[in-house]
């Protein structure tokens, strides 16, 4: 029976750490700021920003909200993103996704300043990240990797499989999992026999926003299981994308949905905005 890797406590501890630097940083007159913008009225972005402002408020972190309709163009969010890159007491800017279809998003997160950039979307974070160089780390990769180091999941030499692609998730995962020395393999939709390519994991990283897509066949038991999705079931309860109940037996540490991954995502942002205010001591 697999041991739970439990993201909402190392999250808690993660805040408590990050409190201390930020009483740190008032002292030598630095307020840690974050300024969120957000296009639209998507449910699940709503409930996210509500989130992330409860996180910042735990940690002494300032909170600033930039709520605009969903008809706003491109060309205006750019300005948006220019003030806010000029404004001096911001020290990180978070566009939250999904935007409009009328908005490109990648042209967005270019023009956050790399050193603002808190979500690491900006091409030169994720430029840096593949380089080993000093870089803003995408939050939920982040995450990922503390919690191997916390749990003291080894990773050197082990064959890592991501289920997943996404720019937000998978590409960075995949340049976090080689920093740690793992061997990676990465599957997506055009992949042919995943199942098989999972059974030779030694690490397994879900996130393809399939509901219990991951089941105990396709898992080698002592596998380490990290499930990065969030999906809803049919009575409406939230599962992730591995069938927790089953795959459990067979694995050696498993991520639960919720509270896994997710309180890891947004400790980290928070833990981005704390280093982008020390940057400026």
């Amino acid at each position: 029976m697999a041991e739970l890797i439990d993201g909402k406590e190392l999250a808690k501890k993660i805040r408590s750490e990050l409190k201390q630097k930020v009483e740190v940083l008032k002292e030598k007159g630095i307020n840690p700021k974050l300024a969120v913008i957000m296009v639209g009225n998507d449910p699940g972005s709503t409930v996210y920003v509500k989130n992330k402002s409860k996180a910042c408020e735990k940690v002494g972190i300032e909170f600033e909200e930039y709520l605009y309709d969903e008809d706003l163009t491109e060309e205006e969010l750019l300005k948006v993103i220019d003030k806010l890159n000029k404004d001096d007491s911001i020290h990180g800017i978070l566009l939250q996704s999904p935007v409009p279809k009328s908005i490109n998003i990648n042209n967005a997160f270019k023009h956050i300043s790399p050193e603002k950039d808190v979500d690491g979307f900006n091409p030169v974070n994720v430029g840096n990240l593949s380089i080993g160089e000093d870089a803003f780390i995408s939050c939920t990769p982040y995450g990922i990797i503390k919690m191997f180091e916390e749990y003291n999941i080894e990773t050197e030499g082990k064959n890592a499989v991501i289920l997943g692609r996404s720019n937000i998730v998978g590409k960075p995962m995949i340049q976090c999992m080689l920093a740690k020395n793992s061997t990676v393999t990465v599957c997506h939709s055009k992949t042919k026999n995943i199942d098989q390519i999972t059974k030779n994991a030694d690490i397994l990283i879900a996130a393809i926003g399939k509901p219990k897509f991951v089941t105990k066949d396709m898992v080698k038991d002592g596998c380490v299981v990290i499930d990065v999705g969030i999906n809803r079931n049919e009575d409406g309860t939230i599962c992730g994308d591995v069938d927790f109940e089953n795959v459990k037996e067979k694995a050696s540490y498993i991520t639960p949905v919720p509270g896994g991954v997710g309180p890891m995502t947004i400790a980290m942002l928070l833990n981005n905005l704390v280093k982008a205010a020390e940057k400026r001591l």
